[in-house]
């Protein structure tokens, strides 16, 4: 009973957290206007988004989204990986303290981190537009890909990087040529949670977006919502969305336990 009771609960809950998902992906092989309306199969909604007749304004958003998700997700990989090996490198007492450090903005609420940052700019005299929302989102990301590299250099062998300093190489040359590889997996798993994230976010993009008319997706969805509706052509960007992401996870998924079962029968 107790396994039964278990099962239909984990299928409820997997139920409210993809239903909503589903009923987008179906709706958007319709026109209706509605969500919940069908007026039949249709992939006139798909047509109007990459033809760009859903409108200047949503293609406007689209490009700075996804302009601001890649540059973001790209800098704070790099700059995560290496504060992580900064931090793995420092000695036990330390590390625990910029650990604890790390920790912290991803504990606050967005709405603190977006509040925040817009301080800091608006003390420093910075005119908000797409650079200070850029800078925002590496500042948020980053402590993302921290802890996503960290898990990597504790099962690093700690000799590679001095081998390659001994054999000649400039740190920056074993940098890039031994740590980064040896490190990849956690990289890309930062950037991939970076991207998403970058994506997803409302509180810190809407505060350090100033008023120059620059828009991501999710302040113009919460502009369209106010309107009273939502643009039709939202429901096949979002199953998209959707899509590209749940592959790139199931693609990096099934590598990463490749990889391992790999290593484990060398062993």
């Amino acid at each position: 009973m107790k396994k039964v009771l278990a099962n239909i609960y984990l299928w409820v809950v997997i139920a409210v957290l993809y239903a909503p998902i589903l009923i987008i992906l179906i709706f958007s092989f319709t026109e209706a206007k509605v969500l919940g309306s069908w007026n039949g199969f249709s992939l006139n909604l798909y047509a109007n988004l990459f033809k760009g007749e859903a409108g200047p304004s949503l293609n406007s958003a689209i490009i700075n989204t996804l302009l601001i998700a890649v540059v973001s997700a790209s800098v704070s990989t790099v700059l995560g990986s290496v504060a992580a090996i900064g931090i793995h490198n420092m000695k036990r007492r330390q590390r625990k303290v910029m650990t604890f450090v790390n920790s912290i903005p991803m504990i606050n609420p967005d709405i603190i981190t977006g509040i925040s940052i817009f301080l800091l700019f608006v003390f420093l005299g910075i005119s908000r537009g797409l650079g200070t929302i850029i800078c925002a989102h590496i500042a948020f990301c980053t402590p993302y890909v921290v802890l996503s590299v960290m898990p990597r250099l504790m099962k690093m062998n700690p000799n590679l990087y001095e081998a390659a300093l001994d054999l000649g190489a400039t740190p920056f040359y074993a940098l890039r040529k031994v740590m980064f590889p040896e490190l990849r997996p956690g990289m890309l798993s930062g950037f991939i949670l970076s991207l998403t994230l970058s994506i997803d976010d409302f509180a810190v993009t809407l505060f350090n977006k100033g008023s120059g008319g620059i828009d991501t997706l999710s302040t113009y969805i919460y502009a369209d919502a106010r309107k009273g509706g939502l643009t039709p052509e939202l429901r096949p960007l979002f199953s998209i969305i959707f899509i590209t992401i749940l592959l790139l996870l199931v693609v990096y998924n099934y590598r990463t336990s490749k990889q391992t079962k790999k290593g484990g029968e060398e062993k």
